[in-house]
């Protein structure tokens, strides 16, 4: 039987891609691990993976389309014996697209051929085989994505019996972890009535002018309409979202920069001769990286019901790229030297900027970092990239007039930084005590390689 392949979800929060580019054509024969297409995604060009053999039967989205849905089909396979009347013959082509991957959870094939896809450049990601997709009594079929299914086959849960939070009452990953053996087999009728009530709170949000009612306001004046693609479409959801349900409050200190720019010259010459070159940014993720083991409550990130703390410190460097930005994260900076934390940051920074970074490299993090300081901004409130707890926003290091502790006044150089926080996961206290052992750090460089 024909069997569709279907747009991957290449990352936790993709629900659309274009397709770049076909590696393949109609008759092509293809097996297991050979490329099919290029994706495109909010943050990266993905090399898409063939698991099945077979012949492409029939290409249904062009090369080149946009906004193409996770889960809708994009080709069909034919096994040995099959022709290409038997795409018309099975409906493999015609039938409803199963409902679009909720963020966390893979793609829902339903007798599709289930490709892995990689980042060019990175390893071969490797497709684990789902459960088949369930049905309901009444025989229709029952929407589930493929690590839903496992996790309920491994807990005994009748998917019948659960109601989806996801798209369309697709059921997702957190609906089965979170049900309990008795509420399988008859769901709580108050969670039904939530859930269906969910769409109409949504409707109701206010969204603003529509892009009609804008350009309106403009008829008569000159402008160029520019085409807003994957990233800065993502950007301004997340970011929209971010502001909307994060209660954010701010915390903010000047930071005397004299001990590290003394200790970092020093530095600097001793480590000429290795072609290394730290910069005061690679001191600050340093700062964090440590303060966050020194305050471990605050090491910690929102996961919805919950509060993940974290053991490793990883911090997230905002890296400006055309059109957008990349937030690409170094593991473990609590227990890797200076020198390791300014080679990895000058990788992640050249492949953030080509657009090569795999979804690993950007996902994850506790605590991030903003710098506009080489910009000449002296602060700026920085917005928290949900499930982070914080953000480091950092201006430019400026020459000041100071008074010092024995009240002389005397001129150094200060940074002014302001740290946003989620109010959910970090109380004002706690977030005054991080943001005091990060300016204790960068104000006693030596004490970080203790």
């Amino acid at each position: 039987m024909p069997t569709e392949i279907l747009m991957p979800a290449l990352s936790p929060t993709m629900e659309e891609g274009t397709l770049a580019k076909w590696l393949v054509k109609e008759g092509d024969t293809v097996a297991s691990g050979d490329l099919l297409a290029e994706i495109e995604t909010d943050k990266a060009t993905m090399e898409f993976e063939a698991v099945d053999e077979g012949t492409i039967g029939k290409i249904l989205i062009p090369e080149g389309s946009e906004g193409v849905k996770v889960n809708s089909p994009i080709a069909v396979l034919l096994e040995e014996g099959e022709s290409a009347d038997d795409i018309d013959a099975s409906g493999a082509s015609g039938g409803e697209a199963a409902p679009a991957a909720d963020a966390g959870d893979e793609a829902a094939p339903k007798g599709v051929s289930e490709a892995p896809a990689t980042a060019k450049g990175s390893g071969k990601a490797e497709a684990t085989p789902a459960p088949a997709a369930p049905q309901g009594a009444d025989g229709n079929r029952i929407f589930a994505s493929p690590l839903a299914r496992r996790i309920a086959a491994d807990k005994g849960l009748d998917l019948a019996a659960l109601t989806g939070s996801g798209p369309r009452g697709r059921i997702v990953k957190a609906d089965v972890e979170n049900a309990k053996p008795q509420a399988a087999e008859a769901p709580a009728p108050q969670a039904k009535a939530e859930s269906a009530s969910a769409p109409a709170a949504t409707a109701a949000a206010p969204t603003g002018p529509s892009a009609d009612q804008v350009a309106r306001m403009y008829e008569g004046r000159t402008y160029e309409e520019v085409k807003l693609d994957g990233m800065r479409k993502t950007i301004a959801a997340r970011l929209t979202e971010a502001k909307q349900t994060v209660p954010h409050f701010y915390l903010r200190r000047d930071i005397q920069l004299d001990a590290l720019l003394k200790f970092r010259g020093e530095l600097n010459k001793q480590l000429e001769a290795r072609g290394v070159k730290l910069s005061v940014n690679d001191f600050i993720i340093k700062a964090c990286a440590l303060a966050l083991q020194a305050v471990p409550d605050a090491n910690a990130v929102w996961a919805g019901d919950r509060v993940l703390k974290m053991q490793s410190s990883d911090v997230a460097v905002a890296v400006a790229i055309e059109g957008g930005l990349f937030t690409p994260v170094l593991q473990d900076s609590d227990t890797k030297s200076l020198s390791t934390l300014s080679t990895e940051m000058k990788d992640l920074a050249k492949r953030a900027r080509d657009r090569k970074l795999a979804p690993h490299e950007y996902q994850g993090g506790s605590f991030a970092i903003s710098n506009l300081g080489m910009f000449g901004i002296d602060n700026f409130d920085a917005i928290v990239n949900p499930p982070h707890a914080g953000i480091l926003a950092v201006g430019a290091g400026v020459k000041k007039p100071v008074v010092g502790a024995d009240g002389e006044l005397a001129v150094a150089t200060v940074m002014s930084v302001t740290m946003s926080v989620d109010h959910r996961v970090i109380d004002g206290a706690l977030g005054a005590e991080l943001l005091n052992a990060i300016k204790d750090n960068l104000e006693n460089p030596m004490m970080m390689l203790a």
